[in-house]
């Protein structure tokens, strides 16, 4: 995997990317709100609270770039292992949050889909993020995908279990007819994917969709990461060549 550490660029000049050079779907791993915490001597809840508000600026900033579609990885299949008192906060501050910026994401043009596991939620989450789902369906300015109880394992898994059940026949599967079985169906895959927090691995995080996607990570904890990085994340995008395993005419 390649990827460009933020910290080590030269420059903080914010150039206008072009339009064909900019990204169609991003997608984030939002890394590093208890370390953000940690290191101003406070619980990690208020990294979370943190987290969240900076999530709806970086949401914004998608809408004022004319960036379609975002894909956030919330909360992982494995972050159920944390401390009970922990992500039972998490529960309640995903619930509180979905209630909290509702108006305003349908005010901006917000569509919500809500990507992986339900069985596992709490029953008022689950409630709020259907609410979600079904009062921005309409709504074409940005496409939130938010990646809640998810894991790229645990899809996969489910997909095969599902297309077993449907009778596909598996001896001769196609990669399209994985694709329909995944949460993100109907979705194209992410053109970039941008980790916060100083980490570069994809953590379980659209394994399957990532195929060709570019990587961008920064040591800014997510908390820290406003439109200025946003913004350079694009330009490091700008520069790639994408060859999708091919070569270009003039090599």
């Amino acid at each position: 995997m390649s990827a460009i550490v933020a910290d080590q660029l030269a420059g903080s000049a914010l150039a206008v990317v072009a339009s064909e050079k900019m990204p169609r779907h991003i997608a984030i791993i939002m890394d590093g709100n208890g370390r953000w915490a940690r290191s101003r001597r406070l619980p990690r809840t208020f990294g979370h609270r943190a987290g969240v508000e900076t999530l709806h600026r970086i949401v914004e900033e998608c809408g004022r770039l004319d960036i379609p579609m975002l894909t956030v990885y919330a909360f992982s299949t494995e972050n159920w292992t944390r401390p009970q008192t922990e992500v039972s906060f998490l529960m309640r501050l995903l619930a509180e949050s979905f209630g909290r910026y509702l108006d305003r994401l349908i005010t901006e043009g917000v569509r919500i889909r809500h990507l992986g596991r339900c069985d596992r939620l709490p029953q008022d989450l689950l409630e709020r993020i259907r609410e979600a789902e079904r009062v921005t369906a309409r709504n074409s300015k940005l496409q939130l995908n938010v990646a809640l109880d998810y894991g790229s394992r645990s899809e996969l898994t489910e997909a095969i279990r599902a297309m077993a059940r449907d009778g596909v026949d598996l001896r001769s599967v196609t990669e399209e007819q994985v694709s329909a079985y995944l949460y993100t169906r109907g979705l194209p895959d992410p053109d970039l994917i941008i980790r916060t927090g100083g980490e570069v691995r994809l953590s379980n995080f659209l394994l399957w969709q990532a195929a060709y996607a570019e990587y961008y990570a920064t040591q800014k904890f997510w908390p820290d990461f406003g439109a200025a990085d946003l913004h350079q994340a694009l330009q490091v995008f700008a520069t790639r060549q994408r060859r999708y395993g091919g070569v270009i005419s003039a090599e």
